[in-house]
This record gives C-alpha cells, structure tokens and sequence, in this order.
C-alpha cells in the first residue's frame, strides 16, 4: 500500500490558486490546472479515479469512477488503481486493512461526516471494520472552525455524545472539532487504530483553505495498493 498527500506547493497555478491546484471546477486556468495533474501523475503508478465531489455519501469503485460520477468515496482491491479525493479545510480520510487488500479514501466535511461517509468507504471496502488502518489527513482545525446550531444538531441528534465535539462561543455559534467528530464515526464503524488529525489547513499556509480564503485550490489525497 502506497498513499501521498498533496501541499499547495510544487504546481504551475498563479495568485489564490498558487501553485499545485488539482481541481478543475474552481475557476483555474485549465491549462495550469492539467500541468499540475501531469506533475501528480508522474509521481503514481496510475492516472487517479477522479470523481465530482457533492458533499454527500456516495462510493464508488476506482475502476468505474469518470470525473462527472458524483461519489465522495473511493475504493479498490486492484493493486494499480488510485484511489483519491480532494479537499480545502474538509478531511480526507485515507484507509486500508493489514493484510493489503483494500484500500479507500472519503472526502469528510461536516455533511458528509453527519451523512455517514465514513461507514459507507468502510462497507464498500470489504474486509472486516476491525482490520482496517485509517489515517485523517490534514484539514481546519477546531480554533478555526465556526459553524451554526444546524451543524451540532445534524451530529448530535445521531449521537448524543459528540456534544463534546463542539464548544459553545458566547454569540450562539460553536467551534466544532471535525477531527474528534471523524474519530467518533469511524469507531461507530469499526475502526479502532486512528491516526493523523494533527494539521489545520486554515492556520496552515502550506495549506489550501476555502473557509480562509474562499477562493482558492484544492489539495489530494491519494492511496492505492501496489503490484505484489
């Protein structure tokens, strides 16, 4: 198993998309934005399964993914096949089992989270939840994550307990700890070894950040089996 995560760093893109933009739908130039595929591609063993991104909890299998199949999770058993999704402040969670033969990625914003995202990618892949390894990669943390009522209680009304995923601010709003909040739905699954959780890309200038700067790029995280 092999996995990569991408920076705003090493690409062709200029000014709020500077530099390695992977995403064709946020206003780039299409030009720079296939040179810096092309410079992602030289470093897989397979042109990625792009996929158009809704926010929601559809998966789909990296053979038969298009870039206009709506899915916000990918999976395969094929070594060679990559799997990846995109994100600017949401999670990409990356797993795989111990044994080398599944592996997934889900795109987990506070919808997709909140929808069950994670336990979809976990299903789809195919193996037993307690075999499975899952890395969160880099997204906002809680200091500069503010959200409304609506988010707490797309959460909590599912379960009670991530009340304390979320802390209340004085002006009715709360920061919401997005990374406790895919602990939680990826130990309702299952999955028990977690890693990651340790960057924020608001606070990050490495980072691309939609809630820091609303137009901006888009970073990948990518992960795929390898040729036994």
């Amino acid at each position: 198993m092999r996995a990569l995560i991408t920076t705003r760093d090493g690409g062709v893109s200029s000014g709020k998309f500077a530099s390695l933009n992977l995403s064709m739908r946020v206003g780039d130039d299409p030009r720079c934005v296939a040179r810096n595929r092309a410079i992602l591609r030289a470093c897989l063993p397979a042109e990625p399964a792009w996929v158009r991104q809704v926010h929601g909890t559809s998966v789909v299998d990296a053979a038969e993914a298009t870039p206009d199949a709506e899915a916000d999770g990918v999976v395969t058993r094929n070594p060679g096949e990559v799997c990846v999704v995109m994100t600017a402040d949401c999670l990409p969670v990356l797993l795989c089992d111990r044994a080398g033969r599944s592996v997934g990625v889900a795109h987990a914003g506070w919808r997709g989270l909140a929808g069950g995202i994670v336990e979809n990618v976990v299903q789809a892949m195919g193996v037993p939840p307690r075999d499975i390894i899952a890395y969160i990669g880099p997204g906002i943390a809680a200091r500069r994550y503010e959200v409304g009522e609506e988010v707490r209680t797309a959460f909590v009304g599912r379960d009670p307990a991530a009340a304390s995923s979320f802390a209340a601010r004085q002006n009715g709003t709360y920061l919401a700890d997005l990374y406790d909040l895919a602990r939680r739905r990826l130990a309702a699954a299952g999955v028990t070894e977690v890693y990651g959780g340790e960057f924020c890309t608001a606070s990050e200038g490495r980072f691309f950040s939609f809630r820091r700067d609303r137009t901006t790029g888009r970073m990948a995280s990518l992960i795929w089996l390898e040729d036994s």
